[in-house]
């Protein structure tokens, strides 16, 4: 699991969607990492801004019930 972690931060650095949502997968699920819901919602996040829908609703999941990020419904909303 560390490995494939390894190498999904890797492509996430790059810029590639997929890889930054696989890695907050990781983070939320604590598979490869220490759970952590705030690096789940950051890496969330930048898949979000290049466009990655998934993440976009684990993002607004999040936001809803205040995992990683202060609970805003606003916020949950507009994801």
């Amino acid at each position: 699991d560390a490995e494939a972690v390894l190498l999904y931060r890797l492509a996430a650095d790059q810029g590639i969607p997929s890889a930054q949502f696989n890695v907050a997968l990781c983070f939320s699920a604590g598979e490869g990492v220490p759970q952590s819901h705030i690096d789940a919602a950051h890496y969330h996040r930048l898949a979000v801004d290049l466009g990655h829908m998934e993440a976009q609703f684990n993002l607004a999941n999040a936001y809803s019930q205040g995992m990683g990020v202060l609970q805003n419904h606003g916020e949950a909303v507009r994801y």
